[in-house]
Protein backbone atom coordinates (compact mmCIF):
# COMPACT_ATOMS: atom_id res chain seq x y z
CA UNK A 1 0.00 0.00 0.00
CA UNK A 2 1.33 3.40 -0.75
CA UNK A 3 1.45 6.36 0.98
CA UNK A 4 -1.77 7.90 -1.52
CA UNK A 5 -3.70 4.99 -0.97
CA UNK A 6 -3.54 4.82 2.49
CA UNK A 7 -4.23 8.97 3.03
CA UNK A 8 -7.61 8.10 0.99
CA UNK A 9 -8.17 5.05 3.50
CA UNK A 10 -8.11 7.31 5.97
CA UNK A 11 -9.77 10.62 4.56
CA UNK A 12 -12.39 8.11 4.13
CA UNK A 13 -12.69 7.24 7.46
CA UNK A 14 -12.90 10.84 8.81
CA UNK A 15 -17.40 12.24 8.24
CA UNK A 16 -18.10 15.28 6.81
CA UNK A 17 -20.88 17.55 7.92
CA UNK A 18 -23.19 19.14 5.66
CA UNK A 19 -21.13 22.52 6.32
CA UNK A 20 -22.75 25.91 4.08
CA UNK A 21 -20.42 27.23 2.29
CA UNK A 22 -18.63 29.69 2.92
CA UNK A 23 -15.29 31.97 2.22
CA UNK A 24 -12.98 34.35 3.47
CA UNK A 25 -14.64 37.64 4.29
CA UNK A 26 -17.30 35.82 5.54
CA UNK A 27 -19.08 36.66 8.74
CA UNK A 28 -19.82 33.24 10.38
CA UNK A 29 -20.89 31.75 13.97
CA UNK A 30 -19.25 28.48 14.97
CA UNK A 31 -21.04 26.29 17.51
CA UNK A 32 -18.08 24.31 19.03
CA UNK A 33 -18.61 22.00 21.49
CA UNK A 34 -16.37 22.06 24.55
CA UNK A 35 -15.92 19.85 27.19
CA UNK A 36 -14.96 20.68 30.71
CA UNK A 37 -14.57 17.67 32.98
CA UNK A 38 -17.20 15.12 32.50
CA UNK A 39 -19.51 18.28 31.17
CA UNK A 40 -20.01 19.55 27.80
CA UNK A 41 -21.42 22.70 27.02
CA UNK A 42 -21.78 24.75 23.51
CA UNK A 43 -19.84 27.86 23.18
CA UNK A 44 -20.20 30.36 19.71
CA UNK A 45 -17.60 31.99 17.96
CA UNK A 46 -18.60 34.29 15.92
CA UNK A 47 -15.90 36.26 13.49
CA UNK A 48 -14.84 36.94 9.98
CA UNK A 49 -13.30 34.09 7.60
CA UNK A 50 -10.18 35.34 6.90
CA UNK A 51 -8.92 31.93 5.20
CA UNK A 52 -9.27 28.62 4.10
CA UNK A 53 -6.45 26.55 3.75
CA UNK A 54 -5.80 22.39 2.74
CA UNK A 55 -8.45 20.45 1.00
CA UNK A 56 -10.04 17.44 1.75
CA UNK A 57 -10.14 16.28 5.71
CA UNK A 58 -6.92 18.23 6.34
CA UNK A 59 -9.23 21.53 5.55
CA UNK A 60 -9.02 24.31 7.97
CA UNK A 61 -10.33 27.76 8.32
CA UNK A 62 -9.63 30.95 10.43
CA UNK A 63 -11.80 33.04 12.09
CA UNK A 64 -11.41 36.73 13.44
CA UNK A 65 -13.46 38.13 15.85
CA UNK A 66 -12.46 41.45 18.24
CA UNK A 67 -13.45 41.07 21.99
CA UNK A 68 -12.61 43.43 24.13
CA UNK A 69 -10.14 45.56 22.03
CA UNK A 70 -8.26 42.64 21.84
CA UNK A 71 -8.01 40.32 18.31
CA UNK A 72 -8.85 37.00 18.42
CA UNK A 73 -8.41 34.47 16.13
CA UNK A 74 -9.24 31.43 15.82
CA UNK A 75 -8.08 27.76 13.98
CA UNK A 76 -10.77 25.29 13.19
CA UNK A 77 -10.24 21.53 10.84
CA UNK A 78 -13.14 21.38 8.93
CA UNK A 79 -13.87 17.90 9.74
CA UNK A 80 -13.72 18.52 13.59
CA UNK A 81 -16.18 16.07 15.85
CA UNK A 82 -16.47 19.54 18.03
CA UNK A 83 -18.23 21.95 15.64
CA UNK A 84 -21.77 21.20 15.92
CA UNK A 85 -23.12 23.00 13.55
CA UNK A 86 -21.67 26.53 11.20
CA UNK A 87 -24.46 29.66 10.62
CA UNK A 88 -23.11 31.96 7.61
CA UNK A 89 -24.70 35.61 8.87
CA UNK A 90 -23.26 38.00 6.04
CA UNK A 91 -21.33 37.39 2.94
CA UNK A 92 -18.65 39.41 2.63
CA UNK A 93 -17.77 41.11 -0.78
CA UNK A 94 -13.79 40.86 -0.79
CA UNK A 95 -11.50 40.09 -4.01
CA UNK A 96 -8.81 37.48 -2.44
CA UNK A 97 -8.78 34.37 -0.90
CA UNK A 98 -6.68 35.45 2.41
CA UNK A 99 -7.59 38.55 3.88
CA UNK A 100 -4.65 38.80 6.10
CA UNK A 101 -4.80 42.60 5.73
CA UNK A 102 -7.60 42.74 8.00
CA UNK A 103 -5.43 42.17 10.92
CA UNK A 104 -3.69 45.77 10.97
CA UNK A 105 -7.46 47.24 10.67
CA UNK A 106 -9.25 48.26 13.61
CA UNK A 107 -12.67 50.28 14.05
CA UNK A 108 -15.13 51.60 10.71
CA UNK A 109 -12.31 50.26 8.47
CA UNK A 110 -12.19 46.85 9.59
CA UNK A 111 -15.50 46.73 8.11
CA UNK A 112 -16.16 43.94 5.41
CA UNK A 113 -18.82 44.91 2.26
CA UNK A 114 -21.90 42.82 2.06
CA UNK A 115 -22.29 41.30 -0.96
CA UNK A 116 -25.52 41.75 -2.81
CA UNK A 117 -27.62 38.93 -3.54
Amino acid sequence: MGKNEIMQYVENLVERKDLPEFKAGDTITVHYKIREGNKERIQNFQGVVLQRSGSGSTETFTVRKITNGVGVERIFPICSPFIEQIDVNKHGAVRRARIFYLRKLTGKKARIKEKRR
